[in-house]
């Protein structure tokens, strides 16, 4: 299950980036996830109760915007979201688009924290963690 080693290093960044907010609660942590990541999103919710036990993460929602597959086309020039990921061909023309434009994201969009000492509230992160992987 690699949803747990996911959830960990989330948990890893987010901690990294919350250091510089003393005292701040994460209330929220949120991913942009595309559907060729190969992420089972029911996996990474339950991955993400386990990876923060016991951190200063614990209780914080994670949520999940999943985004579709996007590819170009050269033929229609044109950006199109496709309906599954068997066929990366244009729903536009039936050419194939290999250009892909967007669906293999796993990034932390923002995280939002409650900070009793200064009125922030969130923080933009959109960092990927591929990385971490």
């Amino acid at each position: 299950m690699h949803e747990l080693s996911i959830a960990a290093s989330i948990v890893e960044a987010v901690t990294e980036t919350v250091a510089n907010h003393p005292g701040a609660y994460v209330k929220e942590v949120r991913l942009r996830v595309g559907a060729l990541a190969s992420v089972v999103e029911d996996s990474l919710q339950f991955c993400w109760q386990i990876a923060t036990e016991g951190s200063s993460l614990y209780g914080s929602a994670l949520v999940i915007n999943q985004l579709p597959v996007i590819v170009h086309c050269d033929a229609c020039d044109l950006d199109s979201q496709i309906d599954g990921v068997q066929s990366f061909r244009c729903p536009n023309c039936g050419e194939i688009a290999a250009d892909l434009r967007q669906g293999r994201e796993l990034e932390i969009e923002s995280i939002e924290i409650e900070d009793p000492e200064t009125d922030d509230s969130k923080i933009g992160a959109l960092k990927s963690i591929g990385d971490h992987i």
